[in-house]
């Protein structure tokens, strides 16, 4: 009994200390100061070595940002266009150039897998461990 309370205990002291240990911060996606570009910062570590790695390999084929031009209330008719631009690593952030400028009083669905992690510890403890990736998601108003 007591030996199994002693792993139990270890177990979970292992468990809290991973998942506390603020590697679960999310990057953050956001305009530039002059919003003329994307920026994503608060990558992980490991997640920058291996966007810088894959980017230094092959920078005219990374797609690591997905931006999107939503329509606006009004455009019911219109579709989502995907926005093209140049994505470059810059010191500790990814940042998204598009070709034209983006526009005014628009909304930019902006879509990424940096850091996304398949499944965390405390995801397998609680069973919420989902079978694929979802990337991470944000709008941005210009």
């Amino acid at each position: 009994m007591f030996k199994s309370l002693c792993k139990f205990l270890i177990v979970t002291t292992i468990g809290l200390s991973i998942s506390c240990s603020g590697t679960n911060k999310k990057p953050v996606i956001k305009f530039s100061a002059d919003s003329a570009s994307i920026v994503v910062k608060n990558i992980d570590e490991a997640s920058l070595l291996q966007v810088k790695n894959h980017y230094e390999g092959n920078a005219d084929s990374v797609a690591l940002i997905s931006v999107i031009l939503k329509p606006g209330g009004l455009d019911s008719l219109q579709d989502d266009i995907e926005v093209p631009g140049k994505v470059k690593v810059a010191g500790d952030s990814v940042v998204f150039v598009p070709e034209q400028p983006f526009q005014k009083n628009k909304s930019y669905l902006v879509e990424n897998y940096i850091g996304i992690k398949f499944a965390g510890l405390s995801n397998l403890l609680n069973g919420t461990a989902r079978h694929n990736l979802q990337p991470q998601k944000q709008v941005l108003k210009r």
